[in-house]
């Protein structure tokens, strides 16, 4: 049988396209775009080509506002302490929210050592901010709000337009995290309105170890990598070309293809969700119902442990996850889950399930059948279900 890969949210293969155009790149005598000579210059319109895909990706009114980075970490990095250490002059507080990838978490850590302070405002049941705890928690001191798009263990999206007319009165700079959007559902930052914005390539089948980020024209935002003047003096260091290339042409087909891509993952969404109580009894779905992406599962199994169900799976040549690969490892149960009112014990036993354009609906059904005999026997060896069924 086939591997059955549903945790296209950690990673996604590369198109041929995509291979065709890195190939291209790895053969050809292409040299370091700042280089003043022929073989740089070519390198150079190379770069520019891939700029100029992403920028139209999520539109961007000039191929400046986008940087280069290593990836979805590095863009919210960047964001984060580049933004809040070049406006510190003006004040050293920032809002934020409970659900955050460890990236922004772990970001604002850093530069709480620095002196600067964070509130972080709570999320609904479903996952999901309310504005006017936004505008609650902005103070005289305030520089930056960062709050992601969408969330990469529930799905959940925020109201990032509503988030960002509160920031634009108080003339604070918005982030946004949109590592787990762009390429996947339409992203455009004039709409938006934010003053940064974190993406990832391999999002949308490009390949992993490279990123963007998006910062508007006249926002002041420090370089997190100094040296030199490549990405506009925004980002030191020769840029990963093979890597940006390939992202330039996924970008390109993203574009192109994210109605039928859209279309194709909300059907496996729906067919799962719909077979889901034919085959499991006593789950719980989590995020939102509607505000969600579309490629997205998230769903609590009572009375065993998601990681134990994740190896099972995986004897049977399935994959999916539990939660953010950037956390697997660690014993705790989901921040994310935890914020939005979990059970501990429910948490500890949520699955995510995420497609991607070549998953069918025959790949549900063997999903659904092996998890049907997974969790029947990790239930027969729960103390807390018996416990449970006795009462």
């Amino acid at each position: 049988m086939k591997i059955i890969n549903l945790d296209r949210i950690s990673a996604n293969p590369l198109l041929p396209e995509v291979q065709a155009a890195m190939i291209q790149i790895i053969q050809g005598n292409y040299g370091n775009p700042s280089s003043q000579h022929k073989i740089g210059e070519q390198a150079a319109e190379a770069l520019q080509n891939a700029r100029e895909s992403v920028a139209r990706l999520v539109n961007c009114k000039v191929s400046k506002e986008v940087v280069f980075t290593s990836g979805g970490t590095e863009s919210v990095n960047h964001a984060v302490k580049g933004l809040a250490l070049a406006n510190s002059d003006k004040g050293k507080h920032i809002v934020t929210s409970n659900i955050e990838h460890n990236a922004v978490i772990r970001s604002l850590r850093r530069l709480k050592m620095m002196g600067f302070q964070v509130t972080s405002v709570p999320v609904d049941k479903h996952g999901r901010v309310n504005p006017d705890h936004v505008a609650k928690a902005i103070r005289d001191e305030t520089v930056l709000v960062t709050i992601m798009h969408s969330n990469n263990e529930i799905g959940t999206i925020q109201p990032i337009e509503e988030i960002s007319h509160i920031t634009k009165e108080k003339k604070i700079l918005f982030h946004t995290d949109a590592v787990d959007s762009v390429g996947l559902v339409p992203i455009d930052v004039q709409k938006l309105d934010v003053d940064a914005l974190s993406f990832a390539s391999n999002t949308y089948y490009g390949p992993a170890g490279v990123g963007g980020l998006y910062v508007r024209r006249g926002v002041k935002i420090w370089p997190l990598l100094e040296g030199g003047v490549q990405e506009n003096n925004k980002r030191a260091g020769a840029e990963n070309l093979i890597g940006i290339v390939g992202m330039g042409v996924a970008a390109d087909l993203a574009l192109r293809d994210m109605d039928t891509r859209l279309t194709h993952v909300k059907k496996l969404r729906a067919h799962l969700l719909k077979e889901l109580p034919n085959y499991i009894e006593e789950y719980l779905i989590n995020g939102h119902p509607e505000h969600c992406l579309p490629n997205l599962v998230s769903v609590s199994l009572k009375y065993i442990e998601g990681e134990s169900v994740v190896l099972m799976l995986d004897d049977d040549d399935i994959a999916v996850s539990t939660r953010s690969a950037c956390a697997s490892g660690s014993l705790r149960a989901s921040h994310v889950l935890l914020s939005t009112g979990l059970e501990f014990a429910d948490a500890q036993g949520t699955l995510v399930i995420t497609f991607g354009v070549d998953n069918t609906e025959a790949d549900i059904t063997r999903f659904l059948t092996v998890l049907k005999q997974t969790v029947k026997t990790l239930r027969g060896l729960s103390p807390l279900y018996h416990k449970t069924a006795q009462a």
